[in-house]
């Protein structure tokens, strides 16, 4: 090679014995990691199917998840240094992946089949500045990273399962970038007594380094003998790093990418298929019980903390910790495959790898998996155990008296179904009853709406804004029965199934184009769930009473809807108007199966802002919400709690809004919130500080101004 040449020697100073040491030790790499990635692959075929289809539109799965990965989106929401730091790292770690591979391919292709090289001239010092820029940045990245775990000591990086492991990746690949850029500088500094290397100022962080070693005193002679024990060094760091990918925690640069490829848009607001047989279906007796994709979920875990962070239950004091619960289950797995004896997984009393407990805390709210940057699935496994506890009897008292209350009566207070109606009784006009007429829309009320005494004003206040609206509308009176959305979410996947049944029996017998539901919960399960049931196979059995062969509203061809979208639709189409005559400031707090789960964040901004009530955000709003506490059976469930979530919620309104204690109102858009804040004003000390109301009661109060007989308030 000429010394005038614009490129670099390799393996400078190596020699062909050590050449060939270094290519006989990367093909044992390469196989080693092979290796390891087939029995990674192996041990998710050996899983349990799985119930949701993967990748059925896998160009559109394909095209979103790159983009993701790409532009590390998931990372920033909430911590925008996290983000930063890990896109440097992601993307210097990647480019300097890619030039190895170029270098590879100019040596030991391009070069033996032409017998010349493209890593020369201004390909060469282009590619210097791309890998010095790059390289800096991956650096740069992870000296964040470990200044923010070590320095700073940020509480969610840090818990029940941090190890060595954790220290040795950080470490690893920040003595890899250091490594590299040092390899370079002495490479720069031995070369430049018999070659001219003033092009090689394009690697400016080598030659910088370099301009340091020759203030320390290096010479070229120095660096010419220094140089193999440096680059053997850094080599040998590299091949140890690829060989350990698939072993240890630096395989979630595989899994993670595999868990957002394969992720499904709809988890979390549709749970897995239900099951035909629950002896067979719901088993959950060992690590095998699971699927594929939630073994892939544990292995995609960082341990970042993220879900634990924001989860309502763990903030509230409860035996949750949904990182734990995803990386327990992982350590179990590891176990039994290293011989270990087997644990029940999920159990009562402490036996078992989950206590019931822990799952007895979860809210269901969502907020663990929208904060996974990774796409963990976190309610899939939830559900598993939630079902597994009820098929073993484990089950809370005061939930097992819902679901007795749900079989007989079709209501979760177990009061009469012909009381349903009874919130009525108070208008001055008849609701119109959706099974003697077609109607526009059918109202699915809901069980606190119909029974509970503050949810009842709620109703009312709905229904005279639809008199006001002049909205063609009915109710299903007696022959309404409860939803199931959350007996379903703590595992009683069979009553859930009866009363979609009946609940669906009694919409088959009416006329509608669209479904109302007042209860976010309702809206999710009907519109996202009840679809997925196919009652064709339930056919033979005499309990159940199939609605239709096979499934129900398949093609979406029933449209559901939340009030909040409905009463903003009457808005927009003319059919009424809402006086701007409130001076309320308000807060308004996003429920977690409207917003989380269905993505509806505008409708009741849009319907509060037009009252002419001051909005004013709580900090932790939309997709951010904190949880009333109420979902997954949490309104049912006492568990030991050090403050309830309701009232944390309440705090941050008073406290942490910019309007702080001139918030007057706070609004809801679930009968369940109502219920839950109405608790924690009491309990927690609010009650003098602001009123909770549904939006329909403040709609209610804006229209009294022009129709007295309007509102209903709670008061």
């Amino acid at each position: 090679m000429a010394s005038s040449q614009v490129t670099r020697p390799t393996f400078w100073q190596i020699g062909p014995v050590g050449k060939a040491v270094f290519y006989y030790l990367a093909a044992v790499t390469i196989l080693v990691f092979l290796v390891g990635v087939y029995r990674r692959v192996r041990r998710y075929q050996q899983a349990s199917d799985e119930p949701i289809p993967r990748l059925t539109e896998w160009p559109g799965s394909l095209a979103s998840g790159t983009l993701t990965l790409a532009s590390n989106v998931k990372l920033f929401d909430r911590d925008t240094y996290a983000g930063i730091w890990h896109i440097f790292v992601f993307w210097g770690f990647l480019t300097l992946l890619m030039a190895t591979t170029i270098l590879g391919i100019d040596m030991d292709l391009y070069r033996p089949l032409t017998g010349e090289s493209f890593f020369v001239g201004e390909f060469y010092l282009s590619y210097s500045l791309v890998v010095d820029a790059m390289g800096l940045l991956f650096v740069v990245g992870l000296g964040i990273a470990l200044y923010r775990r070590y320095v700073r000591r940020l509480d969610r990086l840090w818990g029940e399962h941090t190890d060595r492991e954790d220290d040795l990746l950080l470490w690893s690949l920040f003595l890899l970038g250091v490594g590299g850029f040092l390899t370079e500088a002495v490479r720069i500094l031995g070369t430049s007594a018999t070659r001219g290397v003033s092009f090689e100022t394009v690697s400016f962080v080598g030659w910088a380094i370099k301009d340091w070693l020759v203030f320390a005193g290096v010479t070229p002679e120095m660096a010419t003998a220094a140089y193999p024990v440096v680059w053997w060094s850094h080599s040998l760091l590299a091949l140890w790093f690829v060989a350990w990918i698939p072993y240890g925690k630096p395989f979630h640069m595989l899994s993670s990418a595999a868990n957002i490829l394969t992720h499904d848009e709809d988890a979390g607001r549709r749970l897995p298929g239900v099951p035909l047989d629950p002896e067979a279906d719901t088993e959950l007796e060992d690590v095998d019980d699971f699927a594929w994709k939630q073994l892939l979920d544990q292995d995609a875990c960082t341990k970042c903390g993220r879900c634990s962070s924001v989860c309502p239950a763990k903030e509230a004091g409860r035996p949750l910790d949904p990182r734990d619960v995803i990386l327990d289950l992982k350590s179990y797995r590891e176990e039994r495959d290293a011989g270990g004896e087997a644990t029940p997984i999920v159990a009562d009393g402490g036996t078992s790898v989950i206590d019931s407990s822990t799952m007895e805390s979860c809210l269901s709210c969502m907020a663990c998996m929208d904060a996974c940057p990774v796409d963990i699935e976190h309610l899939t496994h939830f559900t598993d155990m939630n079902r597994q506890l009820v098929e073993q009897g484990d089950v809370d008292r005061n939930a097992q008296d819902v679901f007795q209350n749900v079989m007989q009566q079709g209501n979760t207070f177990g009061d009469s179904a012909r009381a349903r109606p009874d919130w009525t009784d108070e208008l001055d006009f008849e609701v119109p009853d959706a099974r003697e007429e077609p109607v526009e829309y059918l109202w699915y009320v809901g069980d606190y709406p119909s029974y509970d005494e503050r949810n009842q004003a709620v109703a009312r206040s709905l229904a005279r804004i639809f008199e006001h609206a002049g909205v063609d509308y009915g109710i299903l009176y007696e022959d309404e029965v409860y939803d199931g959305n959350d007996v379903r979410r703590m595992g009683e996947e069979l009553l859930y199934v009866e009363q979609a049944s009946q609940l669906i029996g009694a919409l088959e017998n009416c006329e509608f184009e669209t479904i109302v539901c007042t209860d976010p919960h309702a809206y999710n399960t009907i519109s996202n769930e009840y679809s997925d049931i196919d009652f064709a196979e339930f056919a033979d059995d005499p309990m159940l009473e199939a609605p239709v062969e096979g499934y129900w509203n398949a093609q979406g061809e029933v449209e559901v809807a939340h009030y909040t979208q409905v009463v903003e639709e009457l808005v927009d189409a003319g059919r009424f108007t809402i006086p701007s005559t409130l001076d309320y400031t308000v807060t308004y707090h996003d429920p977690c199966h409207l917003g989380r789960y269905n993505d509806e964040y505008e409708a009741p901004r849009t319907l509060v802002t037009k009252t002419g009530c001051d909005l004013v955000e709580m900090p932790r709003n939309r997709n951010d919400s904190f949880c009333c506490g109420g979902g997954g059976g949490g309104l049912w469930v006492e568990v030991d709690e050090e403050h309830k979530p309701s009232e944390e919620r309440l705090r941050e309104a008073v406290e942490d809004t910019q309007a702080g204690s001139a918030v007057e109102k706070f609004v809801v858009a679930c009968p369940m919130c109502v219920t839950m804040f109405e608790d924690g004003r009491k309990t927690g000390g609010f009650e003098e500080d602001l009123d909770i109301v549904g939006i329909t009661e403040l709609l209610a109060d804006a229209l009294a101004t022009t129709d007295s007989q309007v509102t209903d308030r709670h008061r």
